[in-house]
C-alpha cells in the first residue's frame, strides 16, 4: 500500500470504517451533528437506489438503447454525502458522473440518459434545479463554475450571513487535474476570492491512466501551490463526504474564497461502457476496494445501531427495480426531437444572427423534401 504518494490512506478524514463503525473526528465532527437517523437511512437509501439506476443504464447500453454509459458504481458516497450538504442557494457545475449529485438536486434520473441517447445536450433546467448540464469535455466547466462563483460574490450572495448566501461545487475526477483549464480556474478563484469549492472524485484512474502517473503526493496537496485551502478524505464514508463538503461550502460561502477537496474513492465499473477495466488493474485491487464498498458500509452501520430493518432494504430494492423499469420504458419510447431545437437555447435572449441561421436551416431542410416531390 502506497503510504506517501497520491494512493496513501495516511490522513484522510474518516468517520466510518470500512466494516460500519463510527470513529469520531475532532475536526468535522460538529459538521455532522445533524445527521440523526432518518437522514443517515435516507442517505443509504439514495446511495442504493442510484446504484440500482446505474446498473439499469449499463443494461440498457449493452442493449444498443444508449451510445454510451458513465458508470458512479462505488462512488456514491462521495456524491450522495456532499449533495445532501448543499443549500438551495448553491450551485452545482457537474461534469458527466455526478448522477448521484444529480438525484439529491431533484432531477430526475431516467432524464439524464438523453444525453447519452444523443437527443439533447441536457433534458433539465439548470435554474430550477441549482445544477448546471452535464459537461463532458474534461475540466473546462471549472472555468465557468469560477466566473459563476465570481458573479455570486459581485452580486452581494455571499458573505452577508444569510440563509441566502451561496457557493458554487464544480466536480471533476483526477484526470480534471491535469488539465489547464482546472489549474487556470483554480488561479482565477483564489485571486479573486471566489466562494468555489473544487471537489476531486479521485476514484483513481483517468480513464486507463492510474493516478500514479498523474501526481507523485495526494491531489489535495495541489492547492496550497494556489493558496488554496484543502482537505482530503475518505470518498467511500457518507458521513466524512458531509460533513467535510460542509465545511467548505461554509467556508466558501463566508467569503474567505475556494477551498479544493479530494473524495478518495474508487471506480468499482468502467470508466464508460466503452472501456475494458481489466487491461489496467488488478483484481486484487478490485477485491480490495469491495471489501470497502460505501453502500455495504453505511448499511452495516446503520444495521449495528439498530436503524435499518429487513423491510427497508426490501422496500429499496424494490423502488431501485421500479425506478429501472420505468428508466426502461422511458428511453425506449423517446424518438429524436426536431433538428431546429438546436437554435433554442443558444441565447437566453433573441438574436438575430441565430434567427437567421435558423430560418436557413428550415430552408436548407425543406430542400430535400422539394427534390423529393419533383423527382
Amino acid at each position: 500500500m502506497d503510504t506517501q504518494g497520491p494512493l496513501s490512506e495516511q490522513g484522510l478524514v474518516r468517520m466510518l470504517t470500512h466494516t460500519g463503525e463510527r470513529i469520531e473526528d475532532e475536526r468535522f465532527a460538529p459538521y455532522a451533528a445533524d445527521l440523526d437517523a432518518a437522514t443517515l437511512r435516507a442517505m443509504w437509501h439514495d446511495m442504493t437506489v442510484l446504484r440500482g439506476f446505474d446498473l439499469e443504464a449499463t443494461s440498457l447500453q449493452r442493449q444498443g438503447e444508449l451510445g454510451l454509459w458513465v458508470p458512479s458504481l462505488g462512488q456514491e458516497a462521495a456524491q450522495i454525502g456532499s449533495g445532501y450538504a448543499l443549500r438551495t442557494s448553491d450551485f452545482v457545475f457537474p461534469s458527466y458522473r455526478e448522477h448521484g449529485v444529480a438525484l439529491t438536486r431533484g432531477v430526475d434520473l431516467p432524464e439524464i440518459l438523453r444525453i447519452f441517447r444523443g437527443l439533447q445536450h441536457g433534458a433539465w433546467d439548470p435554474a430550477a434545479h441549482g445544477f448546471h448540464l452535464y459537461t463532458l469535455v474534461i475540466g473546462s466547466h471549472a472555468l465557468h463554475a469560477t466566473g459563476y462563483a465570481m458573479a455570486m460574490d459581485r452580486d452581494g450572495l455571499v458573505g452577508t450571513g444569510a440563509e441566502t448566501d451561496g457557493a458554487v461545487v464544480c466536480y471533476f475526477g483526477d484526470g480534471a487535474t491535469s488539465q489547464g483549464d482546472v489549474n487556470e480556474a483554480l488561479v482565477f478563484a483564489a485571486v479573486n476570492d471566489a466562494p468555489i469549492v473544487f471537489f476531486v472524485q479521485n476514484n483513481q484512474f483517468a480513464i486507463s491512466e492510474p493516478t500514479t502517473r498523474q501526481s507523485r503526493v495526494p491531489l489535495a496537496q495541489r492547492g496550497a501551490g494556489f493558496g488554496v485551502p484543502s482537505v482530503r478524505f475518505d470518498g467511500n464514508d457518507v458521513l466524512a463526504s458531509y460533513a467535510v463538503t460542509r465545511w467548505a461550502l461554509e467556508q466558501a460561502r463566508s467569503g474567505t474564497g475556494p477551498v479544493l477537496l479530494e473524495a478518495f474513492t474508487y471506480r468499482m465499473g468502467a470508466h464508460t461502457t466503452s472501456d475494458d477495466a481489466t487491461r489496467y488493474r488488478t483484481r486484487a485491487d478490485e477485491e480490495y476496494w469491495a471489501e470497502r464498498d460505501p453502500i455495504a458500509r453505511v448499511e452495516a452501520y446503520l444495521r449495528g445501531i439498530g436503524e435499518l430493518s429487513d423491510e427497508a432494504i426490501e422496500e429499496a430494492h424494490a423502488e431501485a427495480k421500479a425506478l429501472g423499469r420505468r428508466t426502461r420504458e422511458a428511453v425506449k419510447s423517446w424518438s429524436p426531437p426536431p433538428t431546429s431545437t438546436i437554435f433554442d437555447h443558444v441565447y437566453a435572449e433573441p438574436h438575430t444572427a441565430v434567427e437567421s441561421e435558423r430560418a436557413w436551416f428550415a430552408r436548407f431542410e425543406r430542400s430535400f423534401t422539394d427534390k423529393g416531390a419533383h423527382a
